[in-house]
């Protein structure tokens, strides 16, 4: 029998990317009865500073064979909405590419095959109508937790119910999918802006036309918060996670950087190294950076540490690696901590994480990272930057009991945010020396990943779910 085709519209960033074809490989190797296309668009930064965003998703498709890549045209980058709301922009840019979403279904994919579903990003919602021009179902791919899906489709009730956005002097609120009340101090900064606020809620809102929520997560680390989603409004919601990257990636064009780290790590005892990496775009100033350095002297403990240059102010764009770490480290610091740490731009993540000279990851507390981390066991503190990282990193403390806490408020863009050397030494010996408690629960917490991904696990049962109802839609289709 011929295979239907699923089409992705992921946002074009990294994190969301790489979950996507991820969760294409998963779906794939579960179901014979599909293949899958991925549309992507251009970055929506400056490229010179980004991924290639095609090379990239062939690279990691390349292993199947029922993966097609479409690269879809540059559109116009709307760079006067940057100044109102990132959110929006990337919103508006998305839309700009309906057009070429359409055309790239009608031209390449409806002629040969019958499709059972158009799985749309968080950011691409736009593209559900696509969708039902086509007369083609639409499914939300939500690449972050059942946590802040709950968050964003509590924004839109929320504002009916107060019309007005958060205040930073708000107490806390009260949020279904999180345990414990939530504090104003790690609201996600565009919630206290009415274009970001309207942007999210507007996306919401849509949400609620799927077909069916899939989401990056497993049911036993978040069963508050996925119970909390069966409110008789929301699609149903498949938990198919933890979607992780489990052989080898392939890093060619940081071959020389990756053999250097690799082997460095093979040289240290177990569980010695504390990991720092901040994301794709994570970076900080150079005062916060001599803090950093400052700091896990100060520890004595063994690191690795991915730095990453601020950009230029005003310029929207992902963080380059320095050109010199000697400008921002203090005098000597290099000299003092040979053979103890080292310093890197691009890091292999999840193959560091892997390794078993790691015991400690600082972490922005992206969605991926906090993934990769439990599935190896590392324990994580909590740097949070920009985005949902500060209430990510408020459920892995406060909620679940999985992370050291650095900062949970921390936000790139305070302007009286800083983290001194102190608070840095302290949250580094508690992760790697002072909580063997914590390291347990994240350990059997990386058991329970595991084993809800093998067979009769809770994502391989919603994943059968999943599939069973894309081939009842598909076979629909055909009445």
């Amino acid at each position: 029998m011929k295979r239907a085709e699923l089409v992705f519209v992921p946002t074009p960033a990294v994190g969301h990317l790489v979950s996507a074809i991820e969760f294409s490989k998963r779906l794939l190797d579960g179901c014979d009865r599909f293949s899958i296309t991925i549309l992507i668009m251009k970055p929506p930064f400056e490229p010179s500073a980004t991924l290639n965003s095609n090379s990239s998703a062939q690279s990691l498709a390349a292993s199947h064979g029922h993966i097609k890549i479409i690269d879809l045209p540059t559109v116009n980058r709307p760079l006067e909405l940057l100044q109102q709301s990132v959110e929006k922009y990337i919103t508006v840019y998305i839309e700009g590419y309906k057009n070429h979403v359409r055309e790239a279904i009608a031209s390449h994919v409806l002629p040969s095959c019958s499709v059972p579903g158009l799985v749309v990003d968080m950011f691409c919602t736009t593209m559900i109508d696509v969708a039902n021009e086509l007369k083609v179902p639409s499914f939300l791919f939500f690449t972050s937790g059942a946590g802040f899906l709950g968050f964003l489709l509590h924004l839109s009730s929320r504002y009916d119910r107060v019309g007005t956005v958060f205040k930073e002097s708000d107490s806390e609120s009260a949020v279904p999918s999180y345990v414990n009340p939530v504090p104003a101090s790690v609201i996600p900064s565009f919630a206290f802006s009415s274009e970001g606020y309207v942007t999210f809620a507007n996306h919401a809102r849509r949400f609620k036309e799927t077909k069916g929520v899939i989401v990056n997560t497993f049911v036993e680390l978040e069963s508050h918060a996925v119970g909390s989603l069966s409110d008789g409004e929301t699609p149903p919601v498949y938990t198919v996670g933890p979607l992780i990257g489990v052989h080898p990636a392939q890093h060619s064009d940081h071959q020389s950087k990756f053999d250097k780290i690799m082997t460095w790590l093979d040289d240290q005892p177990l569980k010695s190294v504390v990991f720092l990496c901040f994301g794709s775009s994570g970076s900080f100033h150079e005062a916060q950076l001599r803090e950093i350095a400052i700091g896990l002297e100060q520890s004595k403990r063994r690191f690795l540490w991915s730095v990453r240059k601020d950009p230029p102010k005003g310029k929207f764009m992902v963080p380059e690696e320095h050109t010199s770490h000697e400008e921002f480290l203090p005098q000597g610091f290099l000299e003092r901590t040979s053979g103890v740490g080292i310093l890197c731009g691009w890091a292999p993540q999840v193959e560091v994480l892997a390794h078993k000279a790691v015991g400690g990851f600082v972490s922005h507390c992206g969605w991926n990272s906090i993934m990769e981390s439990l599935w190896h066991g590392v324990p994580v503190v909590t740097w949070p930057l920009y985005a949902e990282q500060q209430i990510n990193a408020f459920q892995m403390v406060r909620d679940l009991g999985l992370a050291v806490e650095l900062r949970l408020n921390y936000r790139k863009d305070g302007v009286d945010h800083f983290v001194v050397a102190d608070e840095i030494e302290r949250a580094v010996r508690c992760v790697m020396d002072g909580n063997d408690e914590l390291r347990k629960k994240v350990q059997e917490m990386s058991g329970v990943c595991r084993r809800a991904v093998g067979d009769e696990g809770s994502s391989s049962a919603s994943f059968e779910r999943l599939i069973e109802r894309l081939i009842e839609v598909m076979l629909a289709s055909f009445n």
